[in-house]
């Protein structure tokens, strides 16, 4: 046991883990001529993400969570334990430094173990702190604790679900010494890195000052918080604002190519949004883009183009997804696409599509396959179909406005909104086009753009 209390010392130099997002469900909603999406949580995952501050993992297993109680615990589970994030916000109430029960309650719901009906605090509550409880029972799998420190009013709860092997008493012993002696314990070290100021270089971009609680772009600001949130304790990890976007990394050294890549994510939203429009307000709306320093590799040389690449891809896939209602698009829509815009806001320069110019008859059927039809296959056939599909959006895009009389204008707008009343990629498709003439003319006419004549 002599690396335990070491092990607990160092918990904040563990490997992080960056805070799980709570779970949403996106509903339609019709008010008067806006139509949006809304999002609603359940009330107990929204105070738990917003509850916890920091979770880390070490080499050996055992996991650290820090907690605030700010908000009062949610209590049963009832027909009110589904609401917006705004909903949220103007009804959580503080929680008494006093109140017992609802502290209780609170280390109920964040515990990994049972905890006892009353705490056990120490033989001497240390220095700084104004009182510290022990949670966990007789279970001896984790340590629970809950402390208040002088000059707050918030308690904080800490857990420390140990590894195979660890001695409960060592290592409840070691926690103590870790957390709560002085200047250099965990308790101090967290502290500050939840205090740290916006102006600090590591965090980029500075919040502004938010939206009124009645307008649509308050929950936009409500999630950009809770996604700055999600990483603020950890050093390694850096938040950059845009208005539509938030992007958190742990990426050494890539303030540059973060600011690029939030400024050109504004840029490649307008031109998604203008190739595939949607009836959606989404003043409400906030991007949120995560990425991991294991993926630093590709910076190097032609590694940030890669990236890049990668990201205009996933990012079209996630816009489309908002556009659609959260509806599953056609993959010759959504793959299309997504390879279009991978390498900008303009698409491929010149593809050669005269391969492809003998597969004509083979455009009607794509566009009517699901998601299993069009991965399904062997490696040529799916990478046929990927094919087929990107050249269909640069028909769209290019091909399509040279036809004369620009017969297929506003098709990709009637197909969303037939998706939004149908709610099926099949009979949306069908309703993008006006009749089965219009059908074999589109194929006729991507035929004629893949040998090139409408360039």
């Amino acid at each position: 046991m002599l690396l335990l209390a070491a092990s607990a010392a160092a918990v904040l130099m563990a490997d992080p883990k960056p805070l799980d997002m709570p779970r949403a469900e996106a509903y339609l909603v019709r008010e008067g001529g806006r139509r949006y999406l809304e999002d609603r949580f359940d009330r107990l995952d929204l105070w738990s993400s917003r509850a916890v501050d920091g979770r880390w993992l070490d080499d050996e297993g055992r996991v650290f969570v820090c907690s605030a109680l700010r908000e009062c615990p949610p209590q049963e589970i009832s027909e009110s334990s589904v609401s917006t994030r705004a909903e949220y916000v103007r009804s959580a109430g503080p929680v008494k430094r006093d109140d017992l029960e609802r502290r209780r309650r609170a280390v109920e719901l964040l515990s990994p173990v049972e905890v006892a009906e009353e705490p056990e605090r120490p033989r001497q509550i240390p220095r700084g702190f104004r009182d510290v409880e022990y949670w966990q029972g007789t279970n001896e799998t984790a340590v629970v604790c809950a402390f208040l420190p002088e000059k707050e009013e918030t308690w904080r709860i800490a857990t420390w679900l140990l590894a195979e092997g660890d001695e409960f008493d060592a290592a409840k012993e070691a926690f103590e010494e870790a957390m709560f002696s002085g200047r250099d314990s965990t308790w101090s070290q967290l502290k500050a890195r939840l205090r740290r100021p916006e102006k600090d270089p590591k965090r980029r971009g500075r919040a502004k000052k938010g939206p009124p609680p009645d307008s649509p772009a308050f929950e936009r600001e409500l999630l950009r918080a809770d996604a700055r949130h999600s990483v603020a304790a950890y050093p390694s990890w850096h938040a950059t604002d845009a208005e539509e976007f938030t992007v958190l990394d742990e990426l050494p050294d890539g303030s540059a190519f973060i600011s690029s890549l939030t400024n050109e994510l504004a840029v490649m939203r307008r031109r998604y949004a203008a190739a595939v429009p949607t009836p959606l307000d989404g003043t409400n709306v906030l991007c949120v883009a995560r990425i991991f320093a294991s993926r630093v590799g590709y910076l190097p040389r032609d590694g940030a183009a890669e990236l890049l690449k990668t990201v205009r891809h996933e990012a079209f896939h996630q816009y489309l997804t908002y556009a659609c209602s959260t509806i599953a698009a056609s993959p010759w829509l959504n793959e299309g696409y997504a390879q279009y815009f991978e390498e900008g806001p303009d698409g491929p320069d010149a593809p050669d599509f005269s391969d492809l110019a003998g597969y004509s008859a083979a455009v009607a059927p794509l566009m009517d396959m699901d998601y299993g039809e069009f991965y399904s296959g062997s490696d040529a056939e799916r990478r046929l179909k990927y094919r087929l599909a990107l050249s269909v959006a640069c028909f769209l895009e290019r091909g399509a406005p040279r036809v004369r009389f620009d017969p297929f204008r506003g098709l990709k707008g009637r197909y969303v909104e037939a998706l939004f009343e149908t709610k099926d990629m099949r009979r949306a498709t069908a309703a993008a086009f006006e009749n089965e003439d219009q059908r074999r003319l589109f194929a006729a006419e991507w035929r004629k753009y893949c040998m090139g004549e409408l360039r």
